[in-house]
């Protein structure tokens, strides 16, 4: 090794060495982040705009619109939500994994009445604040069922998940009349709304048909589901986005099986080869744990559940190059359960978290060679329930949760991802099969679209437990905008854009009055760091800011 090599070695191994020395001595220990705005390696999609809950009907109401409006503002007509339960039957009243709508029922000669009365009030919601249906064509509505009785569960957060599978979860006793139901709502949507608007949603049959609690069939039963509601949904809209299947996890030897069937199968609707396939999806969740007094999570789960969902889609050929949405990305598996595990959720660990995740989900979508569309966030919010409550939402009570402003980041990220790195960065590879257990995962995801830079930064641990501060460098070579570029910093941390945080400080009172309620419905906005503007410099072609990150923070620099 040439005494060039040798220093750098050096350098490299000091900084990998300093979050353990600081630990010791309590003090922030150095990151040196470098970022290259000459070497583009990706476009900066916005896989982030998909959204998604149980609950269908809570769109309808006064704090579901309100968040939907946030959502929809984000990236207006470019945010997608999906949603179970639109076609369960019901008079649309919500509770913890149930909606419904009432879009299918019997008439006294047994003849179906078809009502789009619930379902055109949530997807007039969605559109009128901006967002798009990514539709699921589920759950079977009483009077289709092959077993209806009992047909709405009564689960609550603390029962098992085997009693949500009741009657909805079934096969239709006539395959022709759910093809009729499908293809009389898509005709309606396209009625509604119109051709050009309804082509730009997702269309989609069920949910996590692998699993033992949504579907009551055998795999070749929901093939056979699948195959009638795509066809007819192709029948109302021929050029309607179809695709799926969402199962839960990577879905294994079940999608393997699917994808062969789309592919080549005898198709159960048409009798041609394939089922038509505009999209593909799977689930990839994280997997909490208690563990000595504290909550760790296991984003590594998460991880590499989707490196093997890629690797499934991927290993067949005429699919490989399908878009890929997965249909629901979280650090845990229910939205609507609570415990200790969960605890995480109301505060900025749920912020880095998401803000690392994300970065490694363009990061294997690369390594894979795959298209990556979106990785929806299956959290919404419910309606009337205690402050902070502990479900995984984005507000609470019409307040915002730090997560939220994770988005908010997102969406001023848009043009080309750039080459970054960081010499606190858990490499891909390590973060997949061991997680964050040791050293903090500081590292950088960055954009440039014209001249507008930004730089995304995280600092992550697993474990729910104080750390030291990281002192970050960062560096970004090829910088074009000169001496009058400004800076702005929007950081979620303990005392900025943390509405939770703030409700701690004032006493958790279970009922804020107006006042406080003002100040947490401020506090949960994003927020900009105005000192952090005057650290940049510029020399030549390198642009330099320093910056201490807390453990569990993130920050958004944009320069422009």
């Amino acid at each position: 090794m040439n005494p060039a090599d040798l220093a750098r070695a050096l350098v490299i191994l000091s900084l990998l060495c300093a979050p353990a020395r600081a630990l010791e001595s309590g003090q922030p220990f150095p990151v040196a982040v470098q970022v290259d705005a000459a070497a583009p390696i990706g476009e900066m999609k916005p896989i982030w705009s998909f959204f998604g809950c149980d609950e269908p009907n809570y769109a309808t109401m006064k704090d579901g619109r309100r968040l939907l409006a946030e959502l929809g503002g984000l990236k207006p007509g470019g945010v997608y939500f999906r949603a179970h339960n639109l076609l369960c039957t019901g008079d649309g009243t919500p509770a913890p994994k149930w909606g419904s709508t009432n879009a299918y029922t019997l008439d006294p000669k047994v003849e179906p009445v078809y009502d789009w009365t619930i379902l055109d009030r949530i997807f007039d919601t969605y559109l009128a604040h901006g967002v798009r249906p990514y539709a699921q064509i589920g759950f079977m509505p009483e009077a289709l069922s092959v077993r209806p009785e009992p047909y709405q569960h009564e689960w609550r957060p603390g029962l098992s998940y085997d009693v949500i599978g009741t009657g909805w979860s079934y096969p239709p006793k006539d395959y022709a009349r759910w093809a009729e139901l499908v293809y009389r709502w898509v005709s309606h949507c396209v009625a509604r709304y119109g051709r050009d608007e309804v082509e730009r949603w997702y269309w989609e049959v069920w949910n996590e048909p692998n699993g033992a609690s949504y579907w009551h069939g055998t795999p070749e039963e929901f093939y056979k589901l699948h195959d009638y509601a795509v066809d007819a949904v192709r029948r109302a809209l021929p050029t309607a986005r179809v695709g799926g299947p969402d199962v839960a996890g990577s879905g294994g030897a079940f999608m393997r099986g699917f994808l062969a069937h789309c592919a080549g199968g005898t198709n159960y609707a048409t009798g041609r080869r394939g089922t038509p396939t505009d999209f593909l999806s799977f689930h990839a969740k994280g997997q909490p744990a208690f563990v000595d007094g504290h909550v760790r999570l296991g984003i590594s789960a998460q991880l590499s559940g989707m490196a093997e969902g890629f690797s499934i889609i991927a290993s067949v050929p005429e699919l490989r190059d399908r878009p890929i949405v997965i249909g629901e990305s979280d650090p845990d598996g229910c939205a609507a359960c609570l415990g200790r595990q969960l605890g995480y959720r109301p505060g900025t660990m749920y912020s880095s978290y998401t803000a690392a995740s994300f970065a490694r989900e363009y990061a294997l979508a690369d390594l894979y060679k795959v298209n990556l569309r979106g990785a929806l966030t299956w959290a919404f919010e419910f309606e009337d329930q205690a402050y902070f409550a502990g479900q995984r939402v984005l507000a609470t009570n019409g307040i915002d949760l730090p997560v939220m402003n994770v988005f908010r980041m997102l969406s001023r990220m848009s043009g080309q991802r750039l080459g970054t790195r960081s010499s606190a960065e858990i490499p891909l590879d390590v973060i997949m099969h061991d997680g964050v257990r040791g050293q903090a995962d500081v590292a950088a995801l960055s954009s440039l679209d014209g001249s507008r830079l930004c730089v995304l930064l995280w600092h992550y641990h697993d474990d729910d437990v104080p750390g030291p501060d990281a002192r970050v460098a960062l560096r970004v070579s090829h910088f074009k905008g000169g001496k009058g570029a400004r800076l702005t910093e929007y950081r979620i941390d303990q005392s900025h854009s943390n509405a939770y945080a703030e409700w701690v400080r004032m006493g958790s009172p279970a009922q804020p009055d107006g006042a406080a309620y003002a100040r947490l419905v401020k506090a949960g906005g994003l927020e900009a760091v105005p000192e952090t503007a005057q650290r940049l410099s510029v020399d030549g072609e390198t642009a330099a800011v320093d910056l201490v990150l807390p453990r569990q923070a993130v920050s958004l620099l944009v320069i422009e």
